[in-house]
Parts: C-alpha cells; sequence; structure tokens
C-alpha cells in the first residue's frame, strides 16, 4: 500500500465503510417495544439533550504560554490559550450535562504552529524509533476527543509524521476528502458514529463527518503529490450525509476544516472551495450543526439556511489556539419511533476563564522544559534591535534578514549548475507585528518569532515582465490614499482583507509602490542594478513553497520552471546563517530596496 492505513482498516473492517462505532445499540426488538410504548395515548413525550463541544486551529499549544517571548500568553484582549485550558472547560461541561451526553470534537491543525511541535517533529522526532510520543495526542487523549478533523498543517511534516502521530491518538483522524490518490478511496476513516444510550427509549445515533481543506494539494504539493488527493467538501458531503443517515443517524454533525466565507487565497488553481463550510450547510440537506475551522475567526453562532430543505444548519467556529471552546447544544425529541432534532443552538466558553488542569500540567511539564530550554540556546549576538512593526509599510531591515538567507542558499545550491550565472532575488513577508531581535543576545526563539511558519525554500525561473506582474500583485495589499490625505497605518494596509503573509517584499530590485494609484499600476521607478527593469532579463527567485504551490494566488510563481528546492525548513536556515555569522550586524543584510509614495513623493 502506498500509505499506511492499517488503523482505518482496522477499525472499519467489521463494518467495510469506515465506521468507529462507539457503545452499542439496543436490540430490534427491545427498540421496537419503545417505540410502541411512545406511541401509547397520554404516555409524556420522549426529550434527550446531546452537548456537543469542539475545538479548532490548536497548533500546538498545550499551556497558556508564549515561546517566542518566553512568558506567558497575553494580549490586548486578556485572552487565555491552551489545551490545559480547554480541559478544565472541558470537565465542567460534563459536570453540568453528564459525561455520557456530550461528545468531543476538533476540527484540525493540531500539529504545527509552535515551537513544540516542531521540536516533537524535528529535534526529537516522534518518527524515530523509540521516539516520544508527541505532547498533543497525549495531551488530547488524556482530555478525551472523540474524534478529530484533519487540518492542513497536519501536512506540513510530511505524511509519515502525520501517520505516526495518528497512531498515537485514541480517536480518529477524519477526512472523507482526502483519498488515495491512485484508488480514489478514503486513505482516513471518513466519518465516526457514537451511540448514546436513553434510559427507557431507543439509543441516539450521533455521525460525525470530517472534511478536510482542498488546498492542501497547493500548500504540501511536495508530501501529497502522487500519493493524496483533496476533493471538494461539498461534493463529498453530498456523497456521505446520506449513508450516514442510512446508517440510522439521528444526529450528523461534520467537523470541517474549512471557513465559512465562500472564499479561496489559490485563486482558481484547484477547482474546490477553500473556504467552504457555509456551502455545505446550504448545499447538502441532512446536516444539524458544522464545527468550522482554518479561518482562526470566532464565530459564537452562524445560522445558515439549508436550499433543499429549508432546515437551518447552525455553525460555529470557537476561536484558535485553543481559546474557545465551541458548545453546541442539541435537542432531540421521540417521535414516529425515531429520534428528532428539535433545536440546535451553539455558544462559546472563553479559556480565560478557568485555570489550567493540573492533569495536563503534571502530564505535560517535562515536555513542556524541553522545548523551552531548546528555543532559549543563543546562537548570535546583534549589534542593534531588529523589529517588525513597522515592516508592513516601511522596508524593514529584519526582513532583509531573511531575503539575505534565502539568496544565499539558493546561490549555493545553484553553483555549478547552468543557472549560476543568473541574478538571484527573493521573496518575504513581514509575518509578525511584534516580532523583536534585541541587541545583545539571539536565540532560537528570537529567530523563531520572526519566521512562524515551517515553510521551505524553493528556487523558480521568472522574467523581469513577471516579476514585475507579481509585485503590482503583491501591491494591492495597500489601500488607496490620495495624496495630501491623512494617513492612518492601521487602516494603510490589508486592502480588501487580504491578510500580511500575502504581501511580499522582493529583494535585489528597487521599486516604489505608489498607493495613489488603483491597484495595477502601482509599481514605479523599477529598476535592476540601477537600470530600468528589463522584462526579458531571467531571475531565479527564491519563494518559500507556500507562495511557490500558488498560496495567495500570486500570478506566474506556482507554474514557473522549478530549479531547485529543499525540505529543511526557512527558519532553520535562517538560525544557521546568523550561527555561522556569529554577529547580526544589519551591514550584513540590510538595504533599502522599495518605499511607498503618494503620486512620487515619499509617504515616510
Amino acid at each position: 500500500m502506498p500509505l499506511n492505513r492499517r488503523k482505518f482498516l482496522k477499525k472499519s473492517a467489521a463494518t467495510g465503510a469506515g465506521v468507529a462505532i462507539a457503545g452499542a445499540a439496543a436490540a430490534p426488538a427491545a427498540e421496537a417495544a419503545e417505540a410502541a410504548e411512545q406511541r401509547k395515548p397520554g404516555h409524556p413525550v420522549k426529550r434527550y439533550s446531546l452537548t456537543v463541544m469542539g475545538t479548532t486551529d490548536l497548533h500546538g499549544h498545550v499551556f497558556n504560554w508564549d515561546y517566542f517571548k518566553d512568558a506567558e500568553y497575553s494580549d490586548k484582549a486578556g485572552n487565555a490559550m491552551g489545551l490545559s485550558r480547554i480541559s478544565t472547560l472541558v470537565d465542567q461541561v460534563r459536570a453540568e450535562k453528564g459525561h455520557c451526553n456530550t461528545l468531543l470534537l476538533d476540527a484540525g491543525d493540531t500539529i504545527q504552529g509552535t515551537p513544540l511541535t516542531y521540536y516533537y517533529a524535528k529535534v526529537d522526532p516522534i518518527t524515530a524509533k523509540g521516539g516520544p510520543v508527541h505532547p498533543m495526542a497525549q495531551a488530547m487523549n488524556a482530555i478525551g476527543y472523540d474524534a478529530a478533523a484533519l487540518g492542513n498543517h497536519e501536512f506540513n511534516y510530511g505524511i509519515e509524521t502525520l501517520r505516526r502521530f495518528e497512531e498515537q491518538l485514541d480517536f480518529p483522524l477524519l477526512g472523507a476528502n482526502a483519498v488515495d490518490a491512485k484508488t480514489l478511496k478514503p486513505a482516513f476513516p471518513p466519518y465516526f458514529v457514537k451511540t448514546f444510550h436513553v434510559p427507557g427509549a431507543k439509543p441516539v445515533k450521533v455521525a460525525v463527518l470530517g472534511l478536510t481543506n482542498p488546498g492542501i494539494a497547493i500548500w504540501d504539493k511536495a508530501y501529497v503529490q502522487g500519493r493524496l488527493k483533496f476533493e471538494g467538501l461539498e461534493e463529498q458531503a453530498a456523497k456521505w450525509v446520506p449513508k450516514l443517515k442510512a446508517l440510522g443517524a439521528d444526529v450528523v454533525v461534520v467537523s470541517a476544516h474549512s471557513g465559512t466565507s465562500g472564499t479561496s487565497s489559490y485563486g482558481d488553481q484547484v477547482p474546490y472551495v477553500e473556504n467552504a463550510a457555509a456551502n455545505v450547510a446550504k448545499q447538502v440537506p441532512g446536516i444539524d450543526a458544522i464545527l468550522v475551522g482554518h479561518a482562526h475567526l470566532e464565530i459564537p453562532e452562524l445560522k445558515v439556511v439549508n436550499e433543499k430543505t429549508g432546515r437551518t444548519v447552525v455553525l460555529s467556529e470557537p476561536l484558535c489556539y485553543a481559546e474557545r471552546l465551541t458548545l453546541f447544544d442539541i435537542e432531540l425529541v421521540f417521535s414516529k419511533g425515531r429520534w428528532e432534532v428539535e433545536s440546535v443552538s451553539a455558544s462559546l466558553r472563553n479559556s480565560n476563564s478557568v485555570a489550567d488542569d493540573p492533569k495536563i500540567t503534571k502530564l505535560l511539564t517535562d515536555e513542556h522544559a524541553k522545548v523551552v530550554a531548546y528555543v532559549n540556546q543563543v546562537v548570535g549576538r546583534a549589534t542593534e534591535t531588529l523589529t517588525t512593526v513597522d515592516a508592513r509599510y516601511k522596508d524593514a531591515p529584519i526582513i532583509d534578514l531573511i531575503t539575505k538567507v534565502q539568496e544565499d542558499v539558493v546561490k549555493a545550491a545553484l553553483k555549478g549548475t547552468e543557472y549560476a550565472s543568473l541574478p538571484v532575488i527573493a521573496q518575504a513577508s513581514p509575518f509578525s507585528r511584534t516580532s523583536e531581535i534585541p541587541a545583545g543576545n539571539v536565540t532560537i526563539r528570537d529567530l523563531s518569532s520572526l519566521y512562524v511558519y515551517d515553510n521551505t525554500l524553493v528556487a523558480k525561473l521568472m522574467t523581469g515582465a513577471q516579476v514585475r506582474a507579481y509585485l503590482e500583485y503583491s501591491a494591492e495589499y495597500f489601500v488607496q490614499t490620495a495624496a495630501g490625505a491623512a494617513v492612518d497605518v492601521e487602516k494603510l494596509t490589508n486592502a480588501g482583507g487580504r491578510p500580511d503573509y500575502n504581501y511580499d517584499y522582493v529583494s535585489g530590485l528597487a521599486y516604489d509602490i505608489d498607493v495613489a494609484q488603483p491597484a495595477g499600476s502601482r509599481i514605479k521607478n523599477l529598476t535592476f542594478g540601477g537600470a530600468a527593469l528589463d522584462d526579458a532579463q531571467q531571475f531565479v527567485l527564491a519563494v518559500n513553497n507556500y507562495r511557490a504551490n500558488g498560496g495567495g494566488a500570486f500570478p506566474h510563481v506556482a507554474t514557473a520552471k522549478e530549479l531547485w528546492s529543499e525540505s529543511t525548513e526557512i527558519r532553520t536556515r535562517i538560525a544557521e546563517w546568523v550561527t555561522a555569522k556569529g554577529v547580526l550586524d544589519p551591514k550584513d543584510f540590510a538595504s533599502v530596496d522599495w518605499k511607498l509614495t503618494r503620486d512620487g513623493t515619499p509617504m515616510f
């Protein structure tokens, strides 16, 4: 088998349909007798209350700790985060509702996002012989999750790491639309069914359908191409929900690693919608609730009317990093021999309202301490403080550090090839607004905060004309601002909702971005080597794999010829570069390549 589906096949062997069933249903004769009893005149209506709890986009947050600042996590809103807090909330809900009347789900993006997850993927990897059990697996098992959907970031460290994590879990990782590329059969369990016993009545069957993000085909192309395919959420839900109903599901819940906006960040490169959760609710009959993920938004309750049935489907997205817990309260009534969903409501509980669960603290203190020690290793010394505070709208030396490292790595990789004589330029994004490398000792955590994603490096062949189009697209990030108008830097960026990570610097060129002009005609005075850029000139673009594979839908780069790529993270390359230099001095990497203007006049 090209993929290790042993666990999935073992679970589904009894049914042949990929169902993990918890609990046992009552005998058919007993069910018939119960139904007859319900139909007697004057018999009280039988009701059942079920609570489905959900988290999403945990991204490796076990404790309320900021590894980048080496301190307790805090933000302006007073949020707290981490599975240790979620554990306390879950225990509270189980005590209130009755443990036997609750279900706990997650909507994906679990094993990437913090130095903790990096450490157990790369430094002390769970894939090593006799290797550790992933801290996220330990925590989620201890809390008692029933099922989780696959997130796109589950694939960031390759399929071997994901499969090992899957084996370490006491619950299934669901992904109905993640299929084997050759057989087109499910590569992960599509769904999970749990049976809830109701005294004096027929049991309630709850089916959970897991759906992941089609963008994985782009974002982690290097790992999944030829091995896995990712189909549309709407199409796969339409295929599986009727099957769940046929299996006797009284309640159907979808756990979807997909936002609600109906939009995609990758343009038309994939024929499926990235943020399709609301589409699923609208188009596919038979769904009662959808746990939403991926978008990192807080949606307490969103009601969507199904176009075919007119029934309301309730969606909820808890805030990422274990900052919130969603509660779907589902009321059922027994009518005409079967359970029917009478109402669904959703609400959120806040992790900042509770303390850490001592059970989780005790379980993972050692793992946490190892990671803290790792990220506090000193790798060099900075001659001055470098910060990303204004990097969105001013050419900041700290971003030049990223492009310099990428340039150097790609130049070394292409040495001795036919492309060695081509100029190397590089892209980088201002990922964080708060990253800082202080003057003095530089640690791994300082550099990790600068590059928070586990991206790897790719070299692409681009022409001058393509680079120009790339820069114009990037410049759409700025809000059109008339010359002479007051400038509020908080309102200058993120036009059309574009996130900071989809705005790129490009090194090795000089250019102005005239924000008084409409999008599409903002790049002015574009030069290379002191002369106007030649549209026919060839360049090697050192670019991260997310962008190289089409993330952000930047023009030309996804289809450009790939000259080289590697699996070492850019963050690691930055640490290696600083370690080799010993001293982090802006004179070794910083240059002012671009500036914002209005009608030719510099803004800053």
